[in-house]
């Protein structure tokens, strides 16, 4: 593999953090508080998506190559 195509940023570590965060149970494991209506676990899954939408968002932006 050629160097110039090789990237072992440190910034790549932080995508760990949406996959693990939902994986802790504990953390919707309940009924209250509501939002809406909907159960901490219904809303808890929308803040994961946005959690994993942004991780990943500001991994690319600092791992990109600019010319």
């Amino acid at each position: 593999m050629p160097d110039d195509k090789r990237d072992s940023s440190p910034w790549y570590w932080l995508l760990l953090v949406p996959i693990a965060i939902p994986l802790l149970p504990f953390l919707y494991n309940d009924m209250e508080p509501r939002l809406l209506g909907f159960p901490l676990f219904y809303w808890l899954q929308i803040a994961f998506i946005l959690l994993g939408v942004g991780t990943t968002t500001l991994v690319y932006q600092m791992t990109k190559r600019r010319p």
